[in-house]
């Protein structure tokens, strides 16, 4: 059989197959669906056009000559066993011909013992869904199929929801789904990820469903004939759309670096970072922590406490080749152990110059060992700029300009933060922790005002991250100068110049503040809007007492603004205040909306800036929480109380590593590229692989620098591959020049680097749109 068009625009047929084994009258749908069919097929542009035939005889998929003529099916069917094994041959030999088929709402019940038929429609409705017409909200997670591109990213609409058997997401190309938590899906319910419209290249053809069109109202909706005309159009050859795009199998994951040789960080230290450059080469740093043969020093008396190595390797594609570029003395090496023995300082982030191929400039965020003060138990952090030797991968430390550094303490563990990025303007951001306790607070607020060490508080984030005279628990936005300096950028959160009553003084790096340990941080250049994510604090359950549960954050920042920590979270959720002389007695709740730093260890303005909710938070519970609220707008604190705003997320242990946010580039030539499907989508990701994100988003341009929550989700974990064998313990996460996303895993341990730790790269395979341009039905205007 072959599947042609004749030359010019007057033959593009379809075929619409309305014959049914349910017993009794014809369903209203037939009429109204044919009819809707007819009218897209008339409308629209002379080269979209279509000619329809409709027929309920069977025997039409046994006539050869006949069939060929179609160039695609639709079944307008009620279900049931509705072609003989003769007939289904048909239908089969159509297919493998290069046949498009298009499956509307009850067709996913025809031919059930049909596994082929199954593969063809891509799943089976449940037995016990629900029968009644509901209104929910699909999101329309595909921007650019012609079946979905031209609908709203949440559509709303009423329609009869089938729950499936299994789930198709991976099996197919998923382009729209039903949010469940807007309708009721019963007790069959597929959860978040529940798929109602895909497509798939399948035994030769292309393959289009949609369990929407339950209703005869449906077939008068303009945006569902939208979504009809689409699949029509795809299916027909009018014209190519991609259906490969999230298809697992269309995904390699290739680990690039091999474990260690005993004794040596040969091939990767303890992974904390990494940036690609631009002819390919991906350099990724080792935070300072050491394989377990090497010496561990926590002893304060002796001047190598916490000696380690921050270490840059690269790894160049083109040679499949490590080198070892350079390696920094920091403080960094104290291993594991409670808050006053570990240590998360080191080598903590690198950025490449914009202009990296013409001066071969690095830039590293580190703690140098040569800079602590072991009697007050203080360090210094720096942003250094230093020249690579291009030719040979080494790194020359003696070309370092320290542009910027401040005061840490390092008396108690954690929070160093990290991640560096570059905006279009030449602006660097650099994220760093709060350089606070996790203890000493029940695992809430970090506003514990009493520990000190030799006057320098370690469990108070208001004296960091609070504070808007300190760099800790910020994130910064400077302009590097060619000579080492830099100048700062207008539109920063302060001037440097603010002054208030006592004289509070600000620091005019600043850009965001409130934020507790920003990991990862990446600024889509194509829009300079910053991306973050950071860490939460430890409490497992909220308390009507202090306040929420742990929430890891990310967000959304497109203008200087104050995150919330250590006085709110999530969607601008109090905590409660503590203070002296007994900090163990909650006093009032913060004002997320006028917060006041009214702790002894501020040394900066007392009136912060209002606090702008975040777009994502996540708890042991799960995604975004959210509880009634008082009168005053206090939130109830109680568990059984709480509504999970983001199904998809839950958490327990975690640690929230932002993503990138994916651009496609039509000039990349090489095969590997992830396809343009994943153009505009925001990756989040957790360091742990089990019930946390791992996932790509798309939020509201409209409300998402207020703190808008993500209007559609689609789970990545079946691509970037979890589990022991796979990328575990994700550390970092950013796409290459080539288009290809390179992974870091952490590795299995804490502190140090093991046998798992390692680079990868994730490959898409799965070709380019379908059908190819020369098997159009009509030659491409």
């Amino acid at each position: 059989m072959s599947i042609k068009s004749p030359p010019g625009s007057a033959d593009v047929r379809v075929l619409v197959f309305y014959g049914s084994a349910a017993a009794g009258e014809e369903s209203p749908l037939v009429n109204a669906g044919i009819e809707a069919i007819e009218k897209i097929g008339l409308s629209g542009p002379a080269d979209q056009r279509y000619t329809v035939v409709a027929t309920d005889n069977a025997s039409v998929f046994t006539n050869e000559t006949r069939l060929s003529r179609f160039n695609a099916v639709v079944f307008l069917t009620g279900g049931g066993d509705v072609l003989d094994p003769e007939q289904e041959a048909g239908l089969e030999a159509y297919m493998e011909a290069g046949g498009g088929f298009v499956g509307l709402h009850d067709a996913a019940r025809a031919e059930p013992y049909s596994d082929w038929f199954t593969g063809l429609i891509g799943a089976r409705p449940a037995a016990s869904g629900p029968t009644a017409v509901q209104r929910a909200t699909v999101e329309v997670g595909d921007r650019r199929h012609p079946a979905t591109k031209d609908l709203p990213v949440q559509w709303k609409r009423p329609d009869q929801w089938f729950n499936w058997v299994k789930n198709p997401s991976g099996d197919v190309h998923t382009v729209a789904r039903v949010r469940e938590s807007t309708y009721d899906p019963g007790a069959s319910k597929n959860g978040w990820d529940h798929p109602v419209s895909w497509c798939r290249d399948y035994d030769g053809g292309r393959s289009f469903y949609t369990a929407m069109g339950g209703t005869v109202s449906s077939y008068d909706e303009t945006d569902f004939r939208t979504h009809l005309r689409g699949a029509l159009l795809w299916t027909t050859r009018l014209s190519r759309a991609d259906c490969t795009a999230t298809i697992t199998s269309h995904y390699k994951a290739e680990r690039l670096t091999q474990p260690n040789q005993p004794g040596q960080n040969d091939q990767i230290g303890e992974p904390h970072g990494l940036v690609t450059a631009p002819d390919g080469r991906v350099f990724y740093i080792g935070r300072g922590g050491t394989d377990s043969s090497q010496p561990v020093i926590t002893d304060w008396n002796n001047p190598d406490i916490g000696k380690g190595k921050g270490q840059i390797h690269v790894y160049d594609p083109k040679t499949k080749k490590v080198t070892l570029a350079g390696e920094l003395t920091v403080f960094g090496n104290k291993g594991g152990g409670d808050e006053l023995v570990k240590v998360e300082e080191g080598l903590l982030g690198i950025e490449l110059d914009p202009r990296f191929e013409e001066n071969g400039w690095v830039y590293l965020h580190y703690t140098p060992h040569s800079r602590i003060d072991r009697d007050k138990r203080m360090a210094e952090r720096y942003v250094s700029r230093f020249t690579l030797d291009r030719a040979t991968n080494k790194l020359d430390l003696s070309s370092e300009k320290v542009l910027l550094k401040w005061p840490v303490q390092i008396h108690s563990c954690c929070h160093a933060g990290g991640g560096m990025a570059w905006d279009s303007k030449g602006n660097l951001y650099i994220a760093t922790g709060d350089n606070n306790s996790s203890q000493f607070s029940d695992g809430y607020s970090g506003n514990n005002p009493q520990p000190n060490y030799k006057g320098v508080s370690f469990a108070d984030a208001r004296r960091t991250a609070g504070n808007t005279n300190n760099l800790n628990g910020k994130i910064l936005r400077i302009h590097p100068e060619s000579d080492g300096t830099y100048t700062l950028p207008a539109g920063n959160l302060f001037t440097g110049k603010e002054t208030a009553e006592g004289g509070g003084k600000t620091r005019g790096e600043i850009y965001v503040m409130g934020v507790r340990n920003p990991a990862r941080i990446f600024v889509d250049k194509q829009t300079d809007i910053l991306y973050a994510g950071w860490v939460g604090p430890d409490a497992s359950a909220p308390s009507p007492t202090w306040g929420p549960a742990k929430y890891d954050t990310f967000a959304v920042i497109d203008k200087a603004s104050n995150r919330g920590w250590p006085y709110c979270m999530g969607n601008k959720q109090p905590y409660r205040d503590r203070n002296l002389p007994d900090p163990s007695k909650p006093l009032g709740w913060y004002d997320c909306d006028a917060p006041k730093n009214e702790s002894p260890n501020n040394d900066g303005l007392v009136n912060l800036p209002p606090v702008t909710g975040n777009n994502i938070w996540y708890s042991p519970q799960g995604g975004a929480p959210d509880f009634p609220r008082d009168a005053n707008g206090i939130p109830s604190y109680e568990n059984e109380e709480a509504t999970y705003l983001l199904p998809w997320l839950k958490g327990g242990g975690q640690a929230a590593m932002n993503g990138p946010v994916f651009r496609y580039d039509e000039t990349v030539t090489g095969a590997g590229q992830w396809p343009a499907y994943w153009d505009g989508k925001w990756f989040v990701g957790d360091l742990y692989d089990a019930d946390q994100p791992r996932n790509a988003v798309i939020t509201d341009p409209k409300t998402q620098g207020d703190g808008g929550l993500p209007i559609h989700s689609e789970s990545l974990k079946k691509i970037v591959p979890i589990g022991n064998d796979g990328i575990k313990n994700l550390m970092d996460w950013k796409f290459g020049p080539d288009g290809a996303l390179y992974v870091l895993d952490y590795g299995r341990g804490f502190f140090t680097s093991d046998a798992k730790s390692a680079l990868w790269r994730v490959t898409y395979t799965g070709g380019g749109p379908t059908p190819a341009a020369g098997q159009l039905a009509r030659k491409a205007q």
